[in-house]
């Protein structure tokens, strides 16, 4: 096992998809980044790296075993233990995770690229070790609250955070279920099919206007979008948020 000192993570927490799990360019200056002291790397195969990088399941005993309190932090001058953290590589990707003393990758990060350049560097000398653990083998179930990654490929982080707050959007709509205003949303994204939409049921109209949103984003999307949440306290300030952000 491989030690690497002064590592800089950003923390995503409770992030199931590897997508929202940025990328260093895509940091920001408020995101919650901390700088680690010293930290294990370990080489593991690729489908228990893509079982860490999407997911919030238990990690192999074994491994929580062999990363425990090897990891430290400086705070006012004092060198902390955090009981297991680590940083995971398959020698392709990397991904630092922290339990938060739990058995489940709470917390993920990625490197910075001199840090990827040294992990990179350092698992070529190391041999790949094997960890037992227990997945049920199902595809994940990605749905409109948790999107299917090729629903995101290519999207920036802020196109990405807009695109799952239209899909919450969508969501409530769907919840409350009421027709004319289904209409009326699928007539915005559907302009030239007023009398169409005057037959569909809510179910088809909404099924239809999601089957187009999921795909991409465009000045569409994020006009439908900018609408759609108008009143409502909570997804304005979501709104407001990505656009007061700025990139470290």
């Amino acid at each position: 096992m491989e030690m690497i000192g002064d590592v800089w993570v950003n923390w995503f927490e409770g992030e199931e998809n590897g997508y929202n799990v940025c990328e260093f360019h895509e940091w920001r200056k408020h995101d919650f980044i901390e700088l680690l002291d010293q930290v294990p790397v370990l080489k593991i195969e690729t489908p228990l790296f893509i079982y860490i990088e999407n997911g919030l399941k238990d990690l192999p005993h074994q491994l929580l075993e062999d990363i425990r309190n090897k990891s430290y932090i400086r705070k006012n001058n004092q060198r902390e233990v955090i009981e297991y953290c680590f940083i995971a590589t398959d020698g392709e990707q990397h991904l630092v995770a922290d339990t938060l003393g739990y058995t489940l990758p709470i917390r993920k990060s990625r490197l910075i690229p001199r840090q990827e350049k040294l992990v990179a560097e350092k698992v070529k000398e190391m041999e790949t070790t094997h960890y037992d653990f227990e997945d049920d083998e199902e595809e994940q179930e990605y749905h409109i609250l948790s999107p299917d990654p090729e629903w995101m490929r290519g999207l920036t982080r802020k196109e990405r955070q807009l695109k799952q707050l239209l899909f919450m959007a969508m969501d409530q709509l769907y919840s409350v279920g009421n027709l004319e205003e289904m209409r009326y949303w699928y007539t915005e994204w559907f302009p030239k099919q007023y009398h169409e939409s005057r037959t569909l049921s809510f179910e088809n109209a909404w099924q239809r206007l999601y089957d187009e949103i999921k795909e991409g984003w465009s000045k569409r999307h994020y006009a439908i979008c900018e609408r759609m949440i108008k009143g409502q306290p909570y997804f304005e300030k979501i709104w407001e948020l990505e656009h007061g952000a700025k990139v470290n």
